[in-house]
């Protein structure tokens, strides 16, 4: 039964009490998805951003998903069909976080379509009040899980001075860090938070039980700050041989559960991860995107968006602007076209299906 598809086994849950057991059960979840990631390549969750206009738009849904090589994407029901929302870019378990605004944030298994509503945190709700100056100065969260545990956790850091949170007893210090538990559906902040200054407008990646930022440049060295889901302790584990700037020239991704960093140098892309041992980085791919601009007509002023190294080592990637997925093979220096999305403000986000839940 762990072979068999997540959607499937949610059907087969009908079949009597036992399998139903069965399949409910947190072990056998646990293994089915690690049977599933590696079976095969992710999924790709569509996700309509707010950015991508206001509703009634009937090429703009709040939720589609995409088997990486087919051409068709399918629409996933949801109870939020009259509103868009941002999603954090690292998947969990086969979990999606969503969020917008002051609203309530959702985690939502696309593959079940599982859903629970969570508060919205002092950030979102002090932003919100301060919504004419949100362009400025933006904060995205984090998610992820803690090994030890196997605790499910949004985060939030920000740089406390910033947006004005000198009423807040957790804002003395650089950055504030808030982490939701699900246990008692609130949120709490994590003293001490840390002392490094963090970029905004990026999104925290999850890798191997820890989420990572860029710090703000100091003395022209950019940084990265990683915060440990278990510990909840902050360290920064690494400088960084390339250097962040507001032009978005760099991202960082989880590829093949590796921190991986995409920096784009006038008509080449290169890909950079770093050995978790040695703590050190190591060019793994080089792009050309005078090629993708040839084959597409399509020519990026940032960094493309990896999201999943696939069967045969090929990157599948996608451009924020104008929303295709590409299939870059790096051995044979071609591209394919995998799928353009309506919304053209869509965000694309790599997920394995699972049949988990967080109750």
């Amino acid at each position: 039964m762990e072979r068999l598809d997540a959607k499937a086994l949610h059907k087969f849950k009908s079949v009597s009490k036992q399998w139903k057991s069965t399949i409910q059960s947190p072990c056998f979840q646990k293994r089915q998805l690690f049977r599933r990631k590696q079976s095969g390549d992710p999924c790709v969750a569509l996700v309509s951003s707010s950015y991508g206009g206001s509703y009634p738009n009937p090429d703009i849904e709040a939720l589609r998903t995409l088997v990486v090589g087919s051409s068709v994407s399918l629409k996933i029901p949801t109870p939020w069909e009259n509103k868009t929302y941002s999603v954090c870019t690292s998947s969990c378990d086969g979990l999606l976080f969503l969020y917008e605004g002051c609203d309530p944030n959702i985690v939502v298994n696309p593959t079940t379509r599982w859903h629970r509503r969570f508060p919205p945190c002092n950030y979102q709700l002090v932003t919100f009040e301060k919504r004419e100056t949100r362009h400025k100065t933006i904060y995205l969260p984090g998610f992820g899980k803690d090994k030890i545990s196997g605790t499910y956790k949004p985060v939030w850091l920000y740089n406390s001075l910033e947006i004005d949170l000198n009423n807040n007893a957790a804002a003395t210090t650089t950055t504030t860090c808030e982490v939701f538990d699900f246990t008692t559906n609130a949120w709490r902040y994590v003293v001490p938070a840390s002392h490094f200054l963090i970029l905004d407008i990026q999104d925290p990646v999850y890798v191997d039980g820890s989420l990572h930022w860029f710090t703000a440049p100091h003395e022209g060295e950019t940084k990265v700050l990683s915060f440990d889901l278990h510990t909840e302790a902050f360290q920064v584990i690494a400088k960084a041989p390339f250097h962040h700037d507001s032009n978005q020239h760099i991202t960082m991704c989880n590829l093949d559960d590796r921190l991986c960093v995409a920096e784009k140098e006038e008509s080449e892309q290169v890909i950079w991860s770093l050995c978790s041992d040695h703590k050190t980085w190591s060019k793994i791919y080089s792009i050309d995107l005078d090629i993708t601009f040839d084959s597409f007509g399509i020519y990026p002023s940032h960094a493309l968006i990896p999201l999943a190294v696939l069967e045969e080592d090929k990157l599948l990637f996608y451009d924020t602007g104008y929303s295709p997925l590409v299939i870059h093979d790096p051995k044979t220096k071609s591209y394919d076209l995998a799928y353009t999305s309506k919304a053209s403000h869509a965000q694309a986000i790599c997920y394995f299906p699972s049949l988990i839940s967080i109750f």
